[in-house]
């Protein structure tokens, strides 16, 4: 069965950094992705990468401080979270399609993590 496993969580302070990592199996995977949901908010799409060139995209509001990368021998992918903010501060989802990007903008990804908290205090 499909699985996304995700770990890395913690509780830091403000300007330091933490690595989420997101162990896949059961198939192989177009794009996975990291988003995120804050207390009282909607999730949040923040960064992608593709499962053959490595491309990756991110908001505005994590670029140059985030970096989502993959280890295909492990088929995991992870997020490098540098110069960490309170407003960070959220809980951590890693999500995955075997399809394509305009299916993934049609009808979003097909699997999800459980989640990881991050909390950056201040």
């Amino acid at each position: 069965q499909v699985q996304l496993v995700e770990s890395g969580g913690g509780l830091v302070q403000a300007g330091d950094s933490l690595r989420l990592s997101c162990a896949a199996s059961g198939r192989t995977f177009s794009f996975m992705a990291w988003f995120r949901q804050a207390p009282g908010k909607e999730r949040e799409f923040i960064a992608r990468i593709s499962g053959s060139a490595g491309s990756a995209l991110y908001v505005d509001s994590v670029k140059g401080r985030f970096t989502i990368s993959r280890d295909n021998a492990k088929n995991t992918v992870y997020l490098q979270m540098n110069s960490l903010k309170p407003d960070d501060t959220a809980v951590y989802y890693c999500a995955a399609t075997p399809y394509s990007l305009d299916r993934v903008l049609r009808d979003g990804y097909s699997y999800w993590g459980q989640g990881t908290q991050v909390t950056v205090s201040s």
